[in-house]
């Protein structure tokens, strides 16, 4: 190369604009099952309570959360490679569980959800006579 030329270095183009809605991910889960229910734990790193939702729908049990990534008031984002994201996970519910009374609760980006059973569906001691 010349003295004379320069080079001329360009910034990577976005696949995406920044503002385009975020890649949907499914967040690891860990289901534990007792006799009086199953426990599901599942990793969302960045959610907060405010952007958390946890529903029963026709028998499925589902996770829905958003990570934003904070832009502050004034500055606006050109590029952008790290962007919020949008966790998706749904499980179906025996009839065995009363989804009428999930417990929820979130901790350090941790959800901790206890599903209990039916009183009909546990366990039961039955009482044997002698004659």
């Amino acid at each position: 190369m010349s003295q004379n030329q320069s080079t001329q270095v360009t910034a990577p183009r976005a696949e995406r604009p920044a503002t385009a809605s975020p890649a949907t991910l499914v967040p690891p889960v860990d289901i534990v099952e007792d006799e009086g229910g199953i426990t599901l734990t599942a990793d969302l790193p960045g959610v907060s309570r405010e952007r958390l939702d946890v529903r029963v729908e026709g028998g499925h049990l589902l996770i829905e959360a958003e990570v934003a990534v904070p832009v502050p008031e004034q500055l606006s984002v050109v590029y952008a490679e790290v962007r919020g994201a949008h966790y998706r996970r749904s499980f179906a519910l025996s009839n065995e569980l009363d989804s009428a009374h999930v417990e929820a609760n979130l901790k350090d980006g941790v959800l901790t959800l206890r599903v209990p059973r039916t009183e009909k569906a546990k366990p039961r001691r039955i009482e044997v006579q002698v004659s």
